[in-house]
Parts: structure tokens; sequence; C-alpha cells
């Protein structure tokens, strides 16, 4: 199963691609979809194009995204609402299951405290799935969010047996 992870931003959207298989976790994929500048309408098409470009390619069976949480500016949090709304969009015609997480639950699945910073997520995310280099940032997060999906998922399942 291919798990992809979105990480929302109005500027910078950050992804990430997980394969699971039984207890084996794989990395398949990351990397950022950068809008530019320009309006916010064209660059919330650039994440819808650029996530949908993701899954053609890709196929993931399910997508794990960060929640909007609110901060002191309104409309910071708006613009990010938008931007996921254009990253869950992209995948309606796949019928792709979605699932949400919170910024602290994400936290506290990869490094024990809902509190971490993100070097700290940064680190976790190299050392679970066993990569050389440092992912960007973004990249990161959004397989952090993948991680965190698989993680809720695994503890589910065991609590349902």
């Amino acid at each position: 199963m291919r798990i992809l992870g979105i990480d929302p931003g109005s500027r910078v959207t950050g992804y990430g691609l997980i394969e699971v298989n039984g207890r084996a976790v794989k990395y398949v994929d990351s990397g950022c979809i950068r809008t530019g500048g320009g309006a916010l309408p064209s660059r919330l098409k650039t994440i819808h194009l650029g996530v949908r470009e993701i899954i053609q390619h890709y196929k993931p069976q399910e997508m794990a995204v960060e929640q909007v949480f609110m901060a002191k500016n309104a409309d910071s949090a708006l613009k990010l609402g938008q931007a996921r709304a254009a990253a869950i969009c992209a995948v309606f015609d796949d019928d792709i299951e979605v699932f949400e997480y919170a910024a602290r639950q994400i936290k506290q699945a990869l490094v024990g405290k809902g509190s971490a910073d993100k070097t700290q997520v940064q680190h976790m995310v190299k050392v679970l799935l066993k990569l050389k280099g440092t992912p960007q940032m973004d990249a990161s997060d959004a397989l952090g969010v993948a991680l965190c999906h698989l993680h809720s998922q695994q503890t589910a399942t065991r609590i349902a047996q």
C-alpha cells in the first residue's frame, strides 16, 4: 500500500510517499510543489495540478494531510486551508481516502512529544525511513504526516484485534 503525505502551504506544499508491505516501510519519493508568486487562485491551481500529477504517477491508496491550525494570523490560516482543499480535491477522481492529523499528533507519533520542533521531526523521518540524506523541510514534514498515518492505522488495527 502506498501512502501520500501532504504538508500544505500556499507557497510551498510538501509531499512524501511511503510504501508499506506488512511491517516493512519503504521511502518512495518526496519533494515540494512550489507555487511561486502571483494571485492565490493560480497558486491553488498549481497545488491541485501538482498533487494530481503525483497521484497519477505513484497511484497511492491513501492520503494523509496536516490539519489547519489557528495561529495569530487569520489570513494565513485561511490561505493554508485553501491550499489543503486544493490538495484534497486532487484525489476525488481516484476515490482515495483522505485522513487528517493535527501537527501535535504528527510530532507525538514521530518524536514522542507534541511540542517537538521541525528539525526533530526531520531527524526522525530520516532515521525511520533509513534515508542517506536529509529531505527538504516541507518534504520531511509531508513524510512525517504519512508516517503518522501509518502509525495510527497500525495502532487502530492492534486495538481492534
